[in-house]
């Protein structure tokens, strides 16, 4: 069985990332690992550790629920960090090398996405080795 890493925060819920998936899980046996890292952004200037880690927490139960019921062989845990790639290197380092085959990385749009404007599609790919596949939703998703 593969094994791909996915990670994403605010577009958990996209139509894209799950397409990316299912064209994954079409190649043949696939359990994907969601990674959230921790997002500071809100709707105020300040927050806890605590709320932070609950809306991550939130996002995550969330996907796990909808991909699961889509059919998906789906974990997923919270990040360590805010960093895309930290997280993401967290996980890798609780692994033998070459567990994982791959990593999607969903972010928002180049404007909107923190992620984008730090290049963490790039640096996730040099970091982990591993070939990385940018899913890039747009804010506004219409079904």
């Amino acid at each position: 069985m593969r094994h791909c890493l996915v990670v994403a925060h605010e577009t958990l819920d996209s139509p894209l990332l799950a397409d990316a998936m299912l064209e994954e899980a079409s190649r043949g046996p696939c359990q994907f690992h969601l990674v959230v890292p921790l997002s500071t952004k809100g709707d105020g200037f300040t927050w806890t550790e605590a709320e932070v880690r609950g809306s991550a927490r939130d996002h995550l139960d969330q996907a796990l629920g909808r991909f699961t019921a889509q059919g998906f062989a789906v974990i997923g845990e919270i990040g360590s960090s805010t960093s895309p790639v930290d997280s993401l290197n967290d996980v890798l380092h609780r692994h033998d090398d070459g567990f994982y085959d791959m990593v999607i990385v969903s972010t928002l749009p180049h404007p909107f996405s923190r992620w984008l404007h730090v290049d963490a599609p790039t640096r996730i790919e040099r970091s982990s080795g591993l070939p990385v596949r940018h899913v890039e939703t747009p804010t506004r998703v219409e079904s």
